[in-house]
């Protein structure tokens, strides 16, 4: 599951305010917030800056540097999008790249850029519409003649155009908007990849070839040449020979348990040159998003994932739930409906963060630390999905950053735990684990049935109010059909050891409706429900094939009967803002100061919350 990042620095923002306007990142100035200029110009400018290293001062956004329209003409005509030059001075002679962003589609995009590139000094050119990308190289011939070649990738400030793909592994730099350049892929593969279609299919493919680039970065030397790399005017069927035998290290070297024997890469030569030549600069390691995540955010979840109540949480939800939760080294951590794994990467990394404070303490060396980690990995953490290709993407990651991906099983949460494969059984018991942490499917069109399924839970059973008590009991009948959400709460609960923590998310009617009072009755005598954090509509909205508009809150519980008249504190919050509208649009307005700022309330409800208490360890003693 994964989840947005913060929003960028207010003074750099390419976020739109309520007036329509955006501060461009290159001038400061305010602009017409069009699709444009938010998909296209901004990231492209800002692309430039922080991801291929060109200064800001070299660069001409507004006003725009105008180039002739013909030869013969005197007065320059045709606004360029974007302008780099080679020195500070813009200069006609100092144009060295246009970049046009207002052409729809690619044909039109190139037939711009040869004539900005006819009628101007500039060498070089880019067309980005913000879904994908086209770059072209003015070549000069004896005879007086102009041709162009595509070239994978534009130089980075500096470099030499032949020196593109050339990159040693130290050479690779952090992406600065890792989103954009997956949707720029997944795009281009929609509409030109041969024998691969639909979504489930093309994700599958970028995934390995992911795993491809991860898997690179993490076994070359800093001054050895990358394999996952694309050179200018390198043969394409080059190319994906290259990129296929590294599938087979990636598949052969300890992952066997991840990829099948019969796993390959199915991209045409020309798709698979793309996609490396997009992502052969970056050290997506380094990048503050899950990239695995975020591929399959980008892949799949928009056309499929809805239907099946698979929405993916916002990081910074995540987030919040696993600083509160608090996983520690030594401890059993499980998601039960781990989808792609965002909860577990988080909690992974969290554990991963107190050993490293740990390790100072204790003057461990590189290699204590190293093996402590990849013990939390393998020992601590388990993850359940019943999506075979959500499990599988799972454990993969899990085996790149760091192992545990045998913790990792396809499987259905629910069933009844004889019906698991023995090895299944033995990895996750009921009952032993110290903390679970999930968003468990949920919607109108799903649902579990069957009374062998059923039987194993008090919430599978009706209940009924006693006349003379006024209180609801459970009844010995089953119901026909229960929504997910409800038995993964119990199950969840079996799950844990005595005094084990538990972090979920669910629909807020299952608190709030009369016909699921019984739901609350059950979790009172079961447990002690330690906090509920409502989050707004907008949250899921933009998740899956239309999002949903389910409100729902976070909900903390121990796994404690509670005894008669124990009190004990109950931490309640209310997000109003989540970082993004409906529309997946980041919400922001202007301070005091004029500059835009993130409007998101998770943060500030978990700052909240250590203010209260101190730590997670106080709040869950309390």
């Amino acid at each position: 599951m994964s989840e947005p990042e913060g929003g960028p620095e207010p003074e750099d923002s390419e976020v739109a305010d309520n007036t329509g306007m955006v501060r461009d990142f290159i001038s400061g100035r305010l602009v017409r917030a069009t699709p444009e200029e938010l998909d296209a110009v901004q990231v492209f400018s800002r692309r430039l800056v922080e991801d291929y290293g060109y200064p800001r001062e070299h660069i001409q956004t507004r006003p725009q540097h105008r180039v002739r329209m013909r030869p013969s003409d005197k007065k320059k005509t045709f606004p360029v999008d974007i302008a780099v030059f080679s020195a500070p001075e813009h200069i006609e002679n100092n144009l060295s790249i246009v970049v046009e962003c207002k052409k729809r589609n690619e044909e039109e995009g190139e037939e711009q850029l040869r004539l900005y590139l006819d009628m101007s000094a500039a060498e070089l050119g880019v067309w980005f519409n913000g879904q994908s990308h086209l770059y072209l190289q003015k070549l000069h011939h004896q005879d007086g003649s102009r041709t162009y070649r595509r070239l994978p990738n534009i130089p980075r400030y500096l470099q030499r155009v032949e020196d593109v793909g050339l990159y040693k592994r130290k050479d690779l730099i952090k992406p600065s908007n890792l989103k954009s350049i997956f949707r720029d892929v997944r795009n281009h593969l929609a509409g030109m990849t041969t024998g691969v279609t639909r979504d489930e299919a093309l994700a599958r493919e970028i995934i390995n070839v992911l795993f491809c680039k991860i898997y690179d970065e993490q076994e070359t030397k800093q001054n050895d040449m990358v394999t996952f790399r694309v050179g200018v005017d390198e043969p394409e069927e080059e190319v994906r020979k290259r990129i296929l035998a590294l599938f087979e290290e990636v598949k052969t070297m300890g992952y066997g348990d991840v990829f099948s024997e019969n796993d390959t890469i199915e991209l045409d030569a020309s798709s698979l040159t793309y996609v490396v030549g997009e992502l052969q600069n970056y050290e997506i390691m380094a990048a503050d998003r899950d990239a695995i995540g975020d591929a399959f955010e980008t892949f799949i979840g928009p056309a499929l994932r809805g239907g099946e109540g698979q929405f993916f949480t916002p990081r910074n939800v995540v987030r919040m739930i696993v600083d509160m939760i608090d996983p520690k080294p030594g401890e059993r951590i499980l998601d039960p409906a781990c989808g792609s794994g965002g909860f577990l990467i988080h909690a992974l990394g969290h554990v991963w963060a107190r050993l490293r404070v740990e390790a100072g303490e204790r003057n461990w060396n590189h290699r204590e630390l190293a093996r402590r980690e990849q013990r939390a990995a393998t020992d601590g953490f388990r993850g359940i999905d019943k999506d075979s290709f959500l499990s599988q993407v799972t454990k993969a990651y899990m085996a790149l950053v760091g192992d545990g991906r045998g913790g990792i099983a396809c499987a259905n949460s629910l069933i009844v735990p004889s019906e698991w494969s023995e090895t299944t059984r033995e990895r996750f018991p009921l009952g032993k684990f110290d903390a679970v942490i999930t968003n468990p499917p949920f919607g109108k069109r799903i649902v579990v049935r069957g009374p062998a399924l059923l039987s194993q839970y008090k919430l599978g059973y009706r209940w009924k109010r006693n006349v003379e008590t006024d209180q609801l009991e459970q009844t010995e009948k089953l119901h026909d059909k229960q929504p997910p959400q409800i038995i993964f709460l119990e199950r969840c609960l079996q799950f844990l050891r005595p005094g084990g923590r538990l972090g979920i998310v669910l629909p807020e009617s299952l608190f709030g409706m009369p016909t699921h009072e019984y739901v609350v009755v059950y979790l009172r005598q079961r447990a002690k429900v330690r906090a509920v954090i409502s989050m707004p509509e907008e949250l899921f909205k933009t998740s899956g094939k239309g999002g949903t508009h389910a409100k729902v809150c976070i909900v903390l519980v121990e796994n404690t009967v509670p005894k008669v008249d124990e009190d004990w504190p109950i931490f309640m919050a209310t997000a109003k803002w989540c970082g993004h509208d409906s529309r997946g649009n980041p919400t922001v307005r202007r301070n005091e100061n004029g500059a835009l700022e993130l409007l998101d309330d998770v943060p500030l409800i978990t700052q909240r919350f250590f203010e209260i208490f101190g730590t997670a360890d106080e709040f869950w003693s309390a």
